[in-house]
């Protein structure tokens, strides 16, 4: 905790990364293949008309849509490619809006940490309160690589010496699969249905 405490979220800003940022008038498909081209899961949203950044894309919302209107290879999604993304927003992910959580580069790491477990969120932008710009994205695995280099110099906890199994860390029972024929739809249906983040692919059938 006192680790936590004496450092900033400025400290864990690397520095070269990449950041990509959204204007809310784009439209959806540019939006989805600016995300896969330049190799990011997530974007912060640019309102112009609020001078603003108003909210995040991600990954996961195209999941939830494709989950909630796909019909059938047949059926195209009516006009989701030409919305834009303000647009597409207010139609297709009204019952997923949640207000922007973002966080001062003064700020302890500490209070990113609390901020993140409290809102149940996996991406905390970093945006400077005086010029209004977001300086990066920080997540868990973020912050994890940032404690684990100074790790030889803290005291170990007790629990550092259990095992995985001991501590509870980990899926041990009902896990999700797929297998590698397993069609793209019923994929994106297990990772709504089930509200995880990650598929163990088996070849083993069933």
């Amino acid at each position: 905790m006192r680790f936590m405490r004496s450092h900033k979220c400025y400290d864990i800003v690397p520095t070269s990364s990449k950041l990509v940022v959204f204007d809310t008038t784009l439209q959806v498909k540019k939006a989805f293949f600016a995300l896969v081209a330049n190799g990011v899961n997530a974007a912060p949203l640019w309102e112009s008309k609020k001078q603003s950044f108003v909210g995040m894309l991600t990954i996961t919302d195209f999941i939830n849509t494709l989950h909630r209107y796909y019909k059938s290879p047949m059926v195209q999604i009516y006009g989701l490619e030409e919305h834009k993304i303000e647009t597409w927003r207010q139609l297709f992910l009204q019952e997923t809006f949640k207000p922007l959580m973002n966080i001062s580069p003064d700020a302890s790491l500490f209070n990113a940490v609390y901020s993140l477990i409290k809102n149940r969120i996996h991406r905390l932008p970093v945006i400077d309160p005086i010029s209004g710009n977001a300086l990066y994205i920080l997540t868990h695995k973020r912050i994890l690589k940032f404690v684990q280099l100074f790790m030889s110099d803290m005291p170990k906890p007790a629990f550092m010496k259990q095992n995985l199994d001991e501590l509870g860390i980990g899926t041990y029972h009902n896990i999700a699969f797929i297998h590698p024929d397993t069609r793209i739809i019923k994929a994106l249906n297990i990772f709504v249905e089930r509200r995880i983040s990650a598929l163990w692919i088996s070849q083993e059938k069933l």
